[in-house]
């Protein structure tokens, strides 16, 4: 009998790749502008060191109407794989990102959500359950929508997002 890992990759499904997914990031804040988003940043550098690439960036008010916009041509386009929406997920009236990206006829794929909140939890503790963080899935594309804070894009990007990115896009292509 073999020591058998039961978590141990035992198919392409949980195989890690190196394939480079083409993100676009789109920062939504009534505060801050691109020249002083640092979440959006940080993004762009855990993309980029984990071998991805950024092909779209911009920051929008929080308005269903501009997040609407900038979204639906990268998501019609080829330049972007996958993307990033950072703020607007909290539970105020003015945190619209989700709201946005309900508009648009995607699905939601749950358990993203779901374990954000868990990691989250570990974090900030019952504050967690505030956040709306939520994965889309829209024109057969990935859309997840982040927190703004940095420590959230840093859990979700480094725990969630990056080590199944490549996975679900390909997925998504089939």
């Amino acid at each position: 009998m073999t020591d058998a890992n039961p978590t141990a990759p035992t198919s392409r499904h949980h195989l890690g790749g190196t394939r480079s997914i083409r993100f676009g990031v789109l920062s939504v804040s009534d505060t801050h502008t691109e020249d002083d988003d640092v979440s959006g940043e940080l993004a762009k550098e855990i993309l980029g060191k984990a071998g991805h690439a950024v092909a779209k960036y911009h920051l929008v008010a929080n308005s269903v109407a501009d997040v609407r916009e900038t979204l639906d041509p990268w998501l019609d386009g080829r330049d972007v794989e996958a993307v990033l929406t950072i703020g607007g997920t909290g539970a105020s009236s003015r945190d619209l990102t989700v709201n946005a990206l309900e508009t648009m006829g995607g699905r939601v794929l749950p358990g993203f959500g779901e374990l954000y909140r868990s990691l989250s939890f570990g974090e900030v503790g019952a504050l967690a359950l505030l956040s709306r963080a939520t994965l889309f899935v829209v024109k057969l594309k990935p859309v997840f929508a982040l927190p703004g804070s940095e420590r959230a894009v840093r859990t979700a990007l480094e725990r969630l997002v990056v080590p199944s990115v490549q996975h679900l896009v390909e997925e998504l292509e089939r």
